[in-house]
């Protein structure tokens, strides 16, 4: 089911980006996820890729930026790009395939990778079959560490959305997020038949028994597994939000097209048009003050901007 999902054919436009963002490099593949596959694309829609490496020198960047990744993964890129006529804009991270295998276990403490691939994702680029069944096999893996935690955080019987709901709503609360809670059960009601039929198949994966009551599903799990479930989670909880901050300290160092990322994100909020010079795009923090002052003499940080 996860092997179809991921082999869906995208827009021919995303398949274009890739190929033009990867030019001569060759990763193991290339995950397409986010509200650019949920949603469509749009004029402003930012495209979210992970980039899966073997190595982490085998993706260009300098030796400070793959010590960074080896060390807090994963790194984060931002590229314009010209694809057939029109601007496109893309969020990319990069993970080495071992780095991917256990962020999506169930003993990782960082929840992000295995809920971000728990989600509708798409393989759109793979260097040969067997890379294509290694990222497979990982992300069977997020789904059912992702149900495993749906069992154990949920309620204890209900329909299997209301599962999904409940872990989507913890998720969310362990991570930096700006968005507003009601946005997690916004996924699952997008991709409703989805997360029911793939709720049952991920428990039996990840040694979980259940029954059926009517329309609910009720899994054997005890008090006790649950009481220890949310200990577990505690620590998982309290330590997501330090460790994105983390993140976005390192990013300030090894955050690839910040510039135009961050100009970016000002035209669209604000309408504010930047130009960066070529020192701006290199010494993006040094080049920050001039810029801020000029976006606060044009209004961009009044209230209703």
């Amino acid at each position: 089911m996860l092997a179809q999902e991921l082999a869906t054919p995208v827009a021919p436009e995303v398949t274009l980006f890739v190929e033009q963002m990867l030019g001569k490099v060759r990763p193991l593949g290339v995950l397409f996820y986010g509200s650019g596959l949920r949603s469509g694309i749009d004029e402003d829609t930012l495209l979210d890729f992970y980039i899966i490496v073997s190595r982490q020198s085998d993706w260009p960047r300098s030796t400070l930026a793959c010590l960074a990744n080896a060390m807090l993964p994963p790194n984060v890129e931002y590229y314009e790009l010209r694809v057939a006529g029109r601007a496109m804009r893309a969020k990319v991270a990069i993970l080495t395939l071992a780095q991917l295998h256990t962020l999506t276990g169930f003993a990782t403490l960082n929840t992000t990778v295995w809920a971000r691939f728990s989600q509708p994702v798409r393989l759109v680029w793979r260097s040969n079959a067997q890379a294509g069944q290694a990222i497979t096999q990982c992300i069977v893996r997020a789904n059912v560490t992702a149900a495993r935690w749906a069992a154990l955080l949920g309620p204890l019987k209900a329909a299997p959305s209301a599962f999904w709901n409940a872990l989507y709503a913890s998720t969310y609360k362990a991570e930096l997020r700006v968005e507003n809670g009601r946005r997690s059960s916004g996924l699952v009601d997008a991709n409703l038949e989805r997360y029911e039929r793939i709720l049952l198949p991920c428990w039996q994966a990840g040694g979980i028994s259940f029954r059926h009551e009517g329309e609910d599903v009720v899994p054997a799990i005890s008090a006790e597994q649950k009481s220890r479930a949310q200990r577990q989670w505690r620590l998982r909880a309290r330590l997501g939000r330090p460790l994105n901050i983390l993140r976005l300290i390192k990013a300030v160092y090894t955050f690839k097209g910040s510039a135009r990322y961050a100009a970016w994100k000002v035209r669209r909020h604000s309408g504010i048009e930047i130009t960066l010079s070529p020192f701006a795009e290199k010494h993006p923090l040094l080049a920050a003050p001039p810029v801020l002052w000029r976006l606060w003499r044009q209004g961009a940080f009044r209230q209703g901007a």
